[in-house]
């Protein structure tokens, strides 16, 4: 299923929308220092900018809110995978 961002509100909490509703979405073990918080709700934005298309693969929910990785419509790019790779996530998870 393809959805589209339509807000990045944290360094884990997208909204994205599909043809028929919205839904929040928790990043999957994504845990950033919140001195950290700023660049990576930032780096998330640029990488993945309102509008854009992207794939959802669901690891449960938590909370009412959907756990998730996010990855662009190439399948090339996955939201807490970048922050990873910039050294923003605490710690390292179950994949």
């Amino acid at each position: 299923d393809s959805a589209e961002i339509l807000q990045i509100k944290s360094s884990n909490t997208i909204l994205v929308g599909d043809q028929n509703r919205n839904l929040t979405i928790g990043l999957f073990c994504v845990d950033v220092n919140e001195n950290d918080e700023l660049e990576a709700t930032n780096i998330l934005k640029s990488e993945f900018p309102r509008g854009s298309k992207v794939k959802i693969k669901p690891y449960g929910f938590k909370d009412n809110i959907l756990l998730a990785k996010v990855f662009n419509i190439k399948g090339t790019k996955e939201m807490s995978e970048l922050l990873l790779n910039k050294k923003l996530i605490k710690k390292n998870c179950p994949i």
